[in-house]
């Protein structure tokens, strides 16, 4: 019976994983459908994501037994696939009245696709296969408006990328050479080199500590639906691979977890000090994948609620009136959109009733002893930094029903995710971590009106100059040389 189960998922898998391909092959063809075949893509995911999520049972599938290529598909895949679905979508959703092109909604689709082959490959060389074409996808949705700032943002993020990515492609042959296999295990084996240099790849392309300071322009710069999209859920090609390998071989657990710490607290150091809106949820993205790496158990979970927040807030973003919260403290805010952004703010900075409580109390629960006092400043942090939006002035809308109706139905849709998924984890709601969460979040507003509200301090931007980011990648790769040595 269960090779039989087996053998269905195996088949559907296939057929899912080249669907979104097929699709965006086809809106080529049909241009007229565009809408239609790439949110046929985001549906399919869902339903296979729930399909995963509801089979405790991994499925594997091995393509080239000679060469390690596998497939694997399990519980943590379900999570990351199902984040993928729901943004996907709600992007589609907001961008469904707009003048779009067909261009733009086939690469959506193929960007969709080769996320969600990242998220169920566990081999090294299918998984650099899955990262560049979602790279090329991705600088495409980027560059769409074709403006020169536009351009080289989605250059930059290329470059970035590509330099990444061979330092990934070098490490991986170093661990074929030593184990005749592209298996992830395989870095178990692999000279320290090799794994230096498949560790410095993926962190950059997650946008994982300093390697990771090309995240912020990018995201900020880019329109809103391309920014939803990075934030929640491109960069996690890159953390993924991660979490599975942490998962997967307990010596590198350690390594994940304290790049996982030192990426929050980095993150959310920057995010708690800036005055641009754009780039204080790109911060603070970076913050919340170290979340994401520091209890790697949970980090499918974690990664689900991450990612339907800040695709929200990035939709919420582009509708304010001015980037500048100095401005925005000025002049009053449509309250429905307030009320938006005040749900999506409290579900990340751990309100119960939300999946942000969820995904924090799990991940707070799973963090090892040395974690837990620097995990906490973080949450204390991400508190300060959303106060931002919460204590915004508001006003009823002097134009009732000026908004899109698609850009409503997207925000209902990454916010209905946010209520559902909280039951993912009931466990949760116990009276202790309930006042924690409320006592985190109580010191985060206090902080955020006796001292920072006030505070003009500007942190150094040298770090997200390109030439610095390469340095940057090259200091992570001796850093992470010396701990596997050392390890």
């Amino acid at each position: 019976m269960n090779d039989t189960i087996n053998n269905i998922m195996g088949t559907t898998t296939i057929v899912w994983m080249s669907l979104p391909f097929f699709l965006g092959f086809v809106i080529f063809l049909i241009p007229r459908f565009d809408r239609i075949l790439a949110m046929t893509a985001a549906i399919a995911s869902a339903v296979f994501a729930f399909l995963v999520l509801s089979n405790p049972d991994p499925v594997g599938l091995k393509l080239l037994d000679n060469f390690g290529v596998t497939l694997l598909v399990d519980q943590l895949s379900g999570f990351f696939i199902l984040t993928n679905a729901l943004v996907t979508g709600a992007v589609l959703l907001y961008c469904w009245q707009t003048s779009k092109s067909a261009f733009f909604y086939a690469q959506a689709a193929i960007l969709h696709g080769s996320l969600n082959a990242a998220f169920i490959c566990s081999d090294l060389m299918s998984l650099y296969v899955a990262i560049e074409v979602c790279s090329i996808a991705a600088f495409l949705l980027i560059a769409y408006p074709r403006t020169d700032r536009s351009i080289w943002v989605g250059l930059r993020y290329l470059f970035v990328s590509n330099v990444a990515m061979l330092f990934y492609l070098v490490g991986a042959v170093l661990v074929y050479q030593a184990n005749h296999s592209f298996s992830f295990e395989g870095l178990r084996n692999a000279p320290p080199e090799a794994f230096a240099l498949v560790f410095m790849a993926l962190l950059a392309k997650g946008g994982i500590f300093v390697s990771g300071l090309w995240l912020p322009v990018t995201h900020a710069e880019a329109e809103s639906p391309v920014s939803a999209m990075m934030s929640g859920i491109v960069v996690k090609a890159g953390v993924f691979p991660l979490v599975r390998c942490a998962l997967l071989m307990e010596e590198v657990s350690p390594i994940v977890r304290m790049f996982g710490v030192a990426t929050s607290l980095l993150g959310v150091t920057y995010a708690v000090f800036e005055k641009d809106t754009k780039r204080m949820l790109a911060f603070h993205t970076v913050s919340q994948l170290g979340f994401v790496m520091a209890a790697p158990i949970v980090g499918g979970f974690y990664a689900l609620s991450h990612g339907l927040v800040k695709s929200c807030l990035f939709l919420l973003a582009g509708a304010l009136p001015t980037r500048n919260f100095k401005d925005l403290q000025q002049k009053a805010i449509d309250r429905p959109l307030w009320i938006a952004l005040l749900i999506a703010s409290l579900s990340i900075s751990g309100f119960p009733l939300l999946a942000g409580y969820a995904a924090k109390t799990l991940t707070m629960k799973e963090l090892l002893p040395w974690q837990v006092i620097l995990m906490n400043l973080a949450s204390i942090g991400t508190a300060i930094s959303f106060a931002k939006f919460i204590f915004l002035p508001h006003q009823e809308p002097e134009k009732p029903g000026e908004a899109r109706p698609g850009f409503w139905a997207a925000i209902a849709l990454l916010l209905g995710g946010l209520v559902a998924a909280n039951g993912f984890y009931l466990g949760a709601y116990t009276l202790s971590d309930i006042m924690k969460a409320i006592v985190t979040i109580a010191v985060g507003w206090a902080a955020y009106w006796l001292v920072i509200r006030k505070a003009s301090i500007k942190l150094p931007r040298g770090m997200e100059v390109f030439e610095n980011l390469i340095g940057g990648m090259s200091l992570m790769l001796i850093l992470l040389f010396w701990m596997v040595v050392g390890t």
